[in-house]
């Protein structure tokens, strides 16, 4: 095992993608987001752009999962 710690990467995530970061089914990412909706905003297209990610991690705190 690695002592290094997990590094998630700054950059646009779909629903899906965070949602399997976070470990969660779709549906359940989706309700956790609603208490923060305002500060995340909507998703415009398909992505949530870097800055709704950053939120999205400072209210969630990072994934314990890395997508590579």
């Amino acid at each position: 095992m690695s002592s290094q710690p997990n590094v998630t990467d700054l950059k646009p995530y779909s629903m899906k993608e965070l949602a399997e970061m976070y470990d969660v089914c779709g549906k359940t990412f989706k309700r956790w987001l609603v208490p923060f909706g305002e500060e995340v905003g909507e998703r415009h297209g398909r992505y949530y752009n870097i800055n709704q990610v950053k939120v999205i991690f400072d209210k969630l705190g990072l994934p314990g999962k890395v997508i590579h």
